[in-house]
Order: structure tokens, then sequence, then C-alpha cells
């Protein structure tokens, strides 16, 4: 089978195309023919060497679909989709023409999907969910997502407006904002020099009950339009993680910071999660992911490098 594979960290260069044996369903396993996987930066960075518990040599890629071709009656023949903690960095990932997964960790794909839309939600969706969750999204709760137009970003909008959260965008670029107040959100635009609670003022009230940072760059600003008890959750960090909090005005709201952290999340888990968000899919309750640019495998070394140079489209290599 065709596969992406490293066998040392630090650069791109390090990773190609090769050819080994298919793998074979272990013991509580499956085996599944990957129709689509998701890209992810985390499976850039994993090939640079940022996530020391990596093991080698190994198939990056941490989000598939596919159909189970070995496995329990119950998944036989059956489509499926999954990410986790494991695959591309304790166990061989996603990047294949073929996986293996614990049995538990693969869930049923939602037949709305097709399977790069499926391939398209792993890491985004359960990053989001986890978030929502830990920060007690619910109904009624006034929620705010910075990077709204971005993969996390828009998967927590999905779900938080499913969850019967009050829901506000935030963006940057007046395009996102237009597409974004088109489906319905309402938007701030982030102006340039102006800070968010000015932005946002039309809409700020007494404050967010939960702000979502997914850009990693608007912490301070993210505090200072909390409402009381509200929750800043946070997913990345860029430099050296250091940044300056307004630790004042954040006690004086009683707020909180969370840290979300999907490398935390196993395979189960995400399958657990996958599951409960597929009968909202089919039901037509989730708003699918939209935008993806499929790839074949064969050109996932230079697919690799296009997202290491900023690109800013998802990604799926699909089955060639």
């Amino acid at each position: 089978m065709k596969a992406l594979q490293f066998n040392v960290t630090g650069t791109l260069a390090e990773l190609e195309l090769i050819e080994r044996p298919r793998p074979k369903a272990g013991t509580d396993e499956v085996l599944v023919r990957v129709a689509a996987a998701g890209l992810n930066t985390s499976d850039v960075s994993n090939v640079l060497g940022k996530h020391p518990y990596t093991t080698l040599p190994r198939t990056p890629g941490r989000d598939f679909s596919g159909i189970v071709i070995e496995g329990p009656p119950e998944f036989a023949g059956r489509a499926v989709w999954g990410t986790g903690k494991e695959f591309g960095f304790t166990r061989n990932g996603s990047h294949a023409e073929f996986i293996t997964a614990p049995t538990g960790g693969v869930a049923l794909k939602p037949e709305s999907l097709s399977f790069s839309q499926a391939a398209a939600c792993g890491v985004p969706y359960t990053t989001a969910w986890s978030a929502l969750q830990r920060c007690g999204v619910g109904k009624e709760c006034r929620l705010l997502v910075i990077g709204a137009a971005g993969g996390v970003g828009s998967a927590a909008l999905t779900l938080a407006r499913w969850l019967g959260a009050e829901v506000t965008a935030a963006v940057r670029k007046p395009g996102q904002a237009s597409a974004l107040q088109a489906q319905g959100v309402p938007t701030v635009l982030m102006a340039p020099g102006e800070s968010l609670a000015n932005s946002a003022k039309a809409t700020l009230g007494s404050g967010f009950d939960v702000v979502f940072d997914t850009t990693g760059s608007c912490l301070a600003e993210a505090i200072a339009v909390l409402a009381p008890y509200g929750r800043v959750a946070i997913i990345v960090a860029h430099g050296d993680g250091m940044v300056n909090v307004p630790t004042r005005d954040l006690y004086r709201r009683a707020g909180s910071i969370v840290g979300i952290n999907s490398l935390l999340l196993s395979a189960t888990d995400c399958a657990a999660i996958l599951s409960r968000l597929q009968p909202a899919f089919d039901a037509g309750q989730l708003t699918p992911p939209s935008g993806m640019e499929e790839r074949p495998l064969v050109r996932g070394v230079e697919t690799y490098g296009e997202l290491h140079r900023g690109a800013r489209c998802k990604f799926v290599l699909v089955a060639d």
C-alpha cells in the first residue's frame, strides 16, 4: 500500500511517499480502507518535531473516513470516521491507503456527509466540542467565537447553535464577515487598531459568558469582553507561548481561562464525540464543513509543504 512516512523529524524533507505491506487488524482492532484523510497543522508540526512523544518511523495523519474491511461483524463493510491522539504519533496515522484503529476508536459515519466532509471534521469538531463542553456552553449561553471563519471556529459556531447558545462571530476580514452574516450569524468585524470591546459594542451588552479564542492572539481582549463569571477558552499560543494577562481584569470579573488540547483525547474519546454528532448531521441540525480541497495521496508531500507555507485551505487527502 502507499503511505506517507517520516523516519526522523525536523524538516518536511524527511516526509516521503513509500510502499509497504498492508497492515492487519489485531485483537480488538478494525482495518479501514481510507477513503479520505484530513490534513491539520498538527500533522505538519509532528513531522517538524514539535511533539516529542512521537515514536519513529511513523505515518502521520489524525483524521480519516473510510470502509471497515476487517473487524467485528457490527463494523464489517460499514463506513466509519475517526480521529485521536494516537494516530500519527504513537501508532501509524491516516495518510495512507489503510489504517488500523481500536474497535472502540471509530464511529459510524453520518450518511449525509461525503467521505471528504467526514474526514475534514475530526480535529476541528472534537476540539470545538471539547471547548464548548468544558466551558459549559448550552441554551441561552452568550458565546463569542474569535476566528470564526477557521476550521475550529466554524465548527464551534454550528455546534453552539445546535446546543442552543446565542452565538456571535468575530473575524478580521470584511469578506469573512459578509459570508457569516449571510448565514444569519451576528458578526463582529475586528477593525485594525480598534479594541475588540469597541468593535463589539453593538452586541456586547453586559459581556459574553464564554469567549472562544481560536487564534491565540486575543487573550487580553477576550478577557475585556467577559461577563461576570465568564470563561475564555484557548487552543493555541504563538511564539514562546508567553503572553501578558490582565489578571486584575480577570479576577474582578471572577473569570477563568480554560486550556483546550485535542491531543489529550484518545481515539475512543473522539469516537464517543463523533457518535453523538452523527445523528445531528443526518438530521440536518449540524452544518457540514465546506471549502475543502481534495488532493490525491500521491501529492501528500507537496500538500504538507503548501500548508506549512501558510495555505488557508482545508486539505483532504483522498484515495487515488
